[in-house]
């Protein structure tokens, strides 16, 4: 069975054209959701992902329609394929129950690994020249030894802990976390 699935940003988009396509492409069933790609609260991919059974193939009028980004649609349609479900996209051709199919979408997978790879080598180089230049990462620090003596000393004379976060400028969490318990 070719089960199809489309995706509009907003709520004044239709998706009239993709379930067009996706129908004369020989979709049984069509699944829609009006939501941003980068959510990922799609309750119809949900429910079209736990639909599909081994021998069908999901069909969606472009890419970008079903992945918020090339990392999430190579898991969504990788984990289709475990699942023995075929993939197809009307608009650039790929069809992962041929081989040339599948040879194009994991040509699109080692892409990706690479898109990632180089993300992690130029992360890592800046924070080493950063380093390098005496920068420190992380959160600044809020609580001084000053301001920790200071709360300490504010809670042994039982202001409640509301104000001396206040007169610190520091969360309750905060106060907690570097003071402890003021029992």
């Amino acid at each position: 069975m070719k089960i199809g699935y489309a995706r509009v940003s907003t709520e004044d988009q239709n998706t009239d054209l993709q379930v067009d396509a996706l129908t004369a492409a020989g979709c049984e069933k069509v699944y829609t959701d009006k939501a941003s790609g980068a959510k990922t609260d799609r309750p119809a991919l949900a429910e079209m992902l736990e639909y599909a059974r081994a021998g069908d193939v999901v069909v969606v009028y472009k890419l970008d329609r079903l992945g918020r980004s090339l990392a999430h649609l190579l898991e969504v349609v990788t984990g289709l394929g475990a699942r023995g479900v075929g993939f197809q996209s009307i608009t650039e051709g790929i069809d992962t129950s041929t081989p040339a199919g599948r040879l194009v979408f994991n040509i699109f997978g080692s892409i990706a690994e690479f898109e990632r790879d180089l993300i992690r080598e130029r992360t890592n180089a800046g924070l080493a020249a950063a380093r390098a230049r005496g920068r420190k990462g992380g959160r600044p620090v809020t609580m001084t030894p000053e301001k920790i003596h200071k709360a300490r000393t504010l809670a042994a004379g039982n202001i409640p802990v509301v104000e001396i976060c206040a007169t610190l400028g520091i969360s309750r969490a905060t106060f907690y976390r570097e003071v402890g318990s003021t029992k």
